[in-house]
C-alpha cells in the first residue's frame, strides 16, 4: 500500500484534491468534527483543560474557537488532547484498508506532528494567497484571527513544496485538477521501489 500524504495551506483545496484521487481518504478534520459530536471522554478532558471556554456537548466549535483565541495556550491543549485520538482513528483506517493500493492522508498537520513515514508519498497543493482568502471569506464563521493562529502553529508553506514529490497548481477549475491528479496518479503506481 502506498500513503499519499496531502499538504498546503488552509483553504487551498487539500480536501477536494484528497478524494479526487479515488481512493481511501483519512480526513483529520472531518474526524475531529465527529469527535466533537460523539465522544463525551473528549469532552470531558477539553472541558477540565478549558473550564472557562467548553460547556456544550457535543462540542460547540464556536466555543473551541474562544478558548483558541481568548486563551494564550488554548491551541496547545486542544490539539494535545485531540491529536491521540486522531491519530487512534488513523491507524484504524490504516488497518482497515492495507489491502488497496494506494490512501490518502488530508492531515493538515502531517509534517508537524510528525505522522508521515519516511516512504510516504507528498504532494503539494499550491494556489494563489488571494484565491484561497476569497474562499475562506466565503466559508461559514470564518474568522481570519482564527486562521492566522492555525498558520502560525504549522510549517512554512516553503518547506512542504520542497519537502513534496509532486505539486497541484490548484487554479479551482475541476479539469486541470483531474488531470493534474491523472498523471501523478499513473507515476506513482509505476513507482515500484517506494514499498
Amino acid at each position: 500500500m502506498k500513503r499519499i500524504g496531502i499538504l498546503g495551506d488552509i483553504g487551498s483545496g487539500k480536501s477536494f484534491v484528497a478524494k479526487s484521487f479515488g481512493y481511501p481518504v483519512f480526513n483529520a478534520d472531518k474526524e475531529v468534527s465527529k469527535i466533537y459530536q460523539s465522544d463525551k471522554k473528549i469532552y470531558l478532558k477539553l472541558k477540565r483543560a478549558l473550564p472557562k471556554y467548553i460547556f456544550s456537548f457535543p462540542i460547540d466549535k464556536d466555543e473551541i474557537s474562544k478558548a483558541i483565541l481568548e486563551n494564550k495556550r488554548g491551541l496547545k491543549k486542544v490539539i494535545k488532547i485531540i491529536h491521540f485520538e486522531v491519530r487512534k482513528k488513523m491507524n484504524v483506517f490504516i488497518k482497515k484498508n492495507t489491502n488497496k493500493k494506494i490512501i490518502i492522508l488530508d492531515i493538515p498537520l502531517l509534517l508537524e506532528n510528525k505522522i508521515y513515514k519516511k516512504n510516504d508519498i507528498l504532494i503539494f497543493i499550491q494556489a494563489k494567497k488571494k484565491d484561497v482568502d476569497k474562499r475562506l471569506r466565503k466559508r461559514k464563521n470564518f474568522n481570519l484571527k482564527l486562521v492566522n493562529k492555525f498558520r502560525n502553529i504549522q510549517l512554512p508553506l516553503d518547506y512542504k513544496r520542497r519537502k513534496s514529490h509532486f505539486l497541484i497548481k490548484n487554479n479551482f477549475t475541476k479539469n486541470t485538477l483531474k488531470k493534474d491528479i491523472s498523471n501523478i496518479l499513473d507515476k506513482i503506481l509505476q513507482w515500484k521501489k517506494l514499498y
